[in-house]
């Protein structure tokens, strides 16, 4: 399988990429290494192989989410730079 150089021109044109003519022939050489190299894996029998679904056995071993407060209201509102009593001053941002 391999790729001519208006296979090449348009694949470019569509990725936006721009290659002058030296470019040009070293990427049209890359490529068609890669189509070759996914050629022979093609070939390749998987008959008696399970597809991979997970990288791991592991099976949902994140921390349950639930939801706490650890920082109380007024321990927020210490540090602002501005505050009215109950919250956070802002600069205007609609008119």
């Amino acid at each position: 399988m391999s790729t001519d150089l208006a296979t090449l021109r348009g694949l470019a044109h569509l990725a936006r990429l721009e290659f002058d003519a030296t470019k040009e022939q070293q990427m049209l050489g890359d490529l068609n290494k890669i189509l070759d190299w996914v050629d022979q894996l093609s070939q390749l029998d998987t008959t008696d192989v399970e597809p991979l679904v997970h990288l791991s056995q592991e099976i949902n071993v994140l921390r349950p989410d639930e939801a706490h407060n650890t920082v109380s209201h007024q321990n927020g509102l210490l540090n602002a730079p501005r505050k009215d009593s109950d919250y956070f001053r802002v600069p205007k941002v609609l008119d």
